[in-house]
């Protein structure tokens, strides 16, 4: 496949998604051209803010990142929406709905949206999210938006390449706060209380003053006091406010040196999660190992064998 770079660099759309497509694809020889390609835009990727947007099935992902992304427009940004959509665990397809969930956006130029499906990724986040990224870097995204899956302990996942992890929620608290992982809200660097309009504009004030009272309790160590805050992106109702406090956000990250060194943190990381997989990949590949294999699981399963000991002998094979 020849690849214009130039086109990309351009912030061509077409050039973009042909790009994604590679980094995507499963194929060896694809995979190839993918690396070159990160590689020669690397030096052009690194100038934008990435936001992690998660929440519980039915708190408004979709409406928010619509509304939110017009309003980033408006104020002359270019926006990525990378939506990841949960993988069948059958058939192995998935829904890729976001481009009619968000309509308006889509249409327009200054966005790019791209869903993409999970495959059964930790966190419910695709596994070349990261490479996405960078390419959407590269063609000159300033914001790039992260909708994931939904609430689990394995949104540390998304939480661990983005600058900024966005946890939506619905008024009402109590049972609800009951329910959120602490390790969420650990993680959670804004809780956003969504649908903050009509009847439920009071309830969602009350329940600002509960989450608050409860992440008051966890310890943050960072720079960063963790913001809850109401909006309605359905009614377009503080959607500015989110914005402000990015903003707020970003300037003290960097006044602190907190916003490099988080993104060469999540370098060394990603490269040792890569080297892992690799690794994995390497052995289920070797043919020495595919033979012993069935030998050693019969081994450990019998209790003959300890599983460090067949560990050891599969090892021994690389």
């Amino acid at each position: 496949m020849i690849f214009d770079l130039e086109k990309l660099l351009s912030g061509n759309r077409r050039a973009l998604a042909k790009a994604i497509t590679l980094v995507e694809s499963k194929l060896d020889t694809h995979r190839v051209e993918a690396q070159h390609i990160l590689e020669q835009v690397l030096p052009h990727s690194g100038n934008s803010i990435r936001i992690g947007i998660t929440g519980v099935p039915g708190v408004g992902k979709s409406t928010f990142i619509e509304a939110f992304g017009l309003y980033l427009i408006a104020q002359g940004k270019r926006v990525a929406v990378l939506a990841v959509d949960p993988s069948s665990p059958i058939a192995g397809g998935s829904i890729l709905g976001d481009k009619t969930r968000m309509e308006e956006l889509s249409r327009r130029e200054e966005a790019f949206i791209r869903p993409s499906p999970s495959e059964g990724a930790l966190g419910g986040v695709a596994q070349k999210t990261r490479e996405t990224m960078l390419l959407c870097e590269a063609a000159g995204y300033d914001v790039i938006l992260v909708e994931t899956v939904g609430v689990g302990q394995s949104e540390y996942q998304v939480a661990g390449m983005v600058d900024f992890f966005m946890v939506l929620m619905l008024p009402g608290g109590g049972d609800e706060l009951q329910g959120i992982k602490k390790g969420i809200m650990e993680l959670a660097d804004a809780l956003v209380i969504n649908k903050a309009d009509g009847d439920s504009e009071r309830l969602a004030t009350l329940t600002r003053q509960q989450y608050t009272s409860a992440m008051n309790l966890l310890r943050h160590t960072s720079f960063w006091t963790p913001q809850v805050m109401t909006c309605s992106a359905l009614k377009n109702i503080n959607i500015d406010a989110v914005w402000g406090m990015l903003v707020d956000y970003q300037i003290k990250a960097r006044q602190k040196g907190a916003f490099d060194a988080k993104r060469a943190q999540q370098n060394r990381d990603w490269m040792h999660q890569l080297v892992n997989e690799m690794l994995h990949l390497k052995l289920s590949q070797n043919t020495e190992v595919q033979q012993l294999m069935p030998t050693l699981e019969a081994g450990v399963e019998s209790h003959r064998l300890t599983a460090y000991a067949a560990a050891q002998q599969i090892l021994e094979k690389l």
